[in-house]
């Protein structure tokens, strides 16, 4: 699959590393604040915190509310190395403070203040306002997410983005911290997507408060309520989130609703500059500067169509499933973003979706449809900027009506790889479907044994989560003569399993692994997550004997329909 989205690896050892915060200030270049408009009714000094309507404005300008008593948990060297920033800043007391909240430690050229914005709302197409406290649409946006920090790293623009960092106009009167749980969750989730070779949005940073504590509902252990039972007391933290820009498809619908209902006299003005400013920020390179306006948001939509297809292709090839896939929750960029109520599939189920609020039309293998409507809700956006141009409009209408016909195409060459074939093959892949669902199969640990070219089905079972029938081993065997009756006979065998190893992951998230990871660091204890962060960084890799037995094996029956764990409301 393409993936043109990943930072690349730097050759830090070329390059000197950033060691102290004065260093790292020097690479601030804050582009957003710089060339989009901030809230008219915004102050002065950021400190602007209470729920509110923003009728106007690309950003509002807030600073965070630091953690008290932040403690250092863990950090990305994989991404410090890519930024050129050395793994001593994490014991620089003044990163530590920024990064926990504290941005008065900062001084020119970093600014005084962080931004969060705000975007539509819209579910599977359908436009929605009436969760918003004011009833407009006009106090949805970033609640708890707030941007500090802009800069070139080792020529490369990143934004750096707390989650959990404290309210801000959105927040809907919500407190705009985040849990532990949801932290770690993010903060490894961003790593292993990373390490699985799919664009995302990316781990800096993670800290806790020893002495915040805020309430949230969760569920009782070994509970299996279907919505949380109990509210749980937790420790706040900030985790910090880098990526080229968090724009978002739900801001460019934001605007373009304001241009449709003539909300202010600014509307069309705002919703070109912040086109204009996604382009600049994640499409600089492939669209020329130099062409009409219009041409330029045609290319646009063409490469985003491409991202956006190629992204939700390895989706389901890893088996992740967004959950929750409205349009606000669609980075503009084409990279995965926000990892709220997500999950990986484990017992392979079309229909698998772990977010309680999310029903079927998010589950795992419908993901391709509402990305279509999601990319439509991208097209309809964009659409007032073509000036009623006919031929433009037109062009825009194609790409958008093509979406499915490309996306499908995509998701079958998807399949076709993962079973080591040139191409796709219909009714195998429908039949093998089918078969793992009929026998209870683990997506993971099936595609991962089938790459080692099996002759029977002995090598598959440890992959079931129920042992087979005379009658399902009869029918594996029949379809794995009609798999091996299509691979290329003129390439190696081995050679055919390794390159499907290269798509079939060995290790992936599996929730019950996650949650004492982070129920220990509630005690104080981070030794799980430095250990997940070690495996799920080599998701592909054979690792240990150790590792392979207490990492790649099959959910335990206990966890089976298990609040927190198969399923849950949020994780806040």
């Amino acid at each position: 699959m393409k993936n043109k989205l990943i930072l690349q690896k730097t050759k830090s050892s070329k390059n000197k590393l950033t060691k102290n915060f004065s260093e790292f200030s020097k690479l601030a270049d804050f582009s957003l604040i710089n060339s989009l408009n901030a809230d008219p009714q915004s102050t002065n000094d950021g400190k602007d915190h209470k729920p509110r309507p923003v009728y106007s404005g690309h950003y509002v300008p807030v600073t965070p509310t630091p953690i008290p008593e932040s403690k250092y948990i863990a950090h990305s060297s994989k991404l410090f190395e890519e930024l050129g920033l050395s793994s001593d800043l994490t014991k620089d007391k003044k990163f530590c403070s920024f990064f926990s909240g504290d941005i008065e430690v900062a001084d020119s050229p970093i600014s005084p203040f962080g931004w969060a914005t705000g975007y539509a709302l819209s579910i599977y197409g359908t436009e929605y306002t009436q969760q918003c406290p004011f009833g407009t649409g006009d106090g949805y946006g970033d609640g708890r997410a707030i941007s500090v920090f802009e800069g070139l790293f080792n020529g490369k623009r990143m934004e750096m983005q707390l989650k959990g960092g404290g309210p801000t106009p959105y927040c809907r009167g919500a407190d705009g911290r985040a849990v532990l749980r949801s932290s770690v969750r993010e903060f490894l989730a961003q790593e292993l997507m990373h390490a699985l070779g799919i664009p995302t949005s990316r781990s800096l940073t993670i800290y806790v408060s020893e002495t915040e504590i805020v309430r949230r509902p969760w569920y009782t252990r070994g509970s299996n309520y279907f919505e949380p039972d109990i509210m749980v007391d937790n420790h706040a933290a900030i985790t910090t989130r880098v990526a080229p820009s968090f724009l978002r498809v739900g801001q460019i619908e934001l605007f373009a609703r304001r241009v449709r209902n003539n909300s202010h006299n600014n509307a069309f003005n705002e919703l070109k500059i912040l086109v204009q400013h996604l382009i600049d920020r994640n499409y600089k390179e492939e669209i020329d500067a130099s062409s009409s306006f219009a041409e330029q948001i045609i290319k646009l939509a063409y490469l985003y169509r491409e991202r956006f297809i190629s992204l939700v292709a390895n989706w389901i090839r890893v088996g992740y499933c967004q959950g929750n896939f409205n349009s606000d929750n669609c980075a503009a960029g084409g990279f995965t973003l926000d990892y709220g109520p997500f999950g990986f599939c484990e017992l392979f189920d079309p229909r698998f979706q772990p977010w309680t609020g999310g029903g079927e039309h998010f589950s795992f293998l419908n993901q391709p449809f509402a990305a279509e409507i999601n990319f439509k809700m991208f097209c309809s956006s964009l659409l007032p900027l073509l000036q009623e141009d006919k031929k433009d409009i037109e062009k825009l209408e194609q790409i958008k009506n093509d979406f499915s016909n490309l996306m499908r195409k995509e998701i079958q060459l998807m399949w076709a790889k993962k079973l080591g074939l040139e191409k796709y093959e219909e009714t195998l892949t429908n039949e093998l479907l089918n078969l793992m669902v009929i026998s209870k199969a683990d997506f993971t640990i099936f595609f991962r044994n089938l790459s080692d070219i099996p002759e029977n089905i002995l090598l598959l079972k440890d992959s079931f989560y129920l042992s087979p029938t005379e009658e399902i081993k009869n029918k594996w065997n029949i379809w794995l003569k009609k798999w091996k009756s299509c691979l290329n006979k003129d390439i190696d065998p081995k050679k055919i399993s390794q390159l499907m190893k290269k798509v079939n992951p060995k290790y992936t998230w599996r929730e019950w692994m996650i949650v004492p990871a982070y129920e220990e660091a509630e005690r104080g204890n981070y030794k799980l997550i430095e250990d997940l962060q070690s495996i799920l960084s080599n998701p592909y890799e054979e690792q240990s004997l150790e590792i392979s037995k207490k990492y790649n094996r099959l959910k335990p029956r206990e966890f089976f329909n298990n609040g927190g764990i198969s399923h849950y409301s949020c994780s806040s």
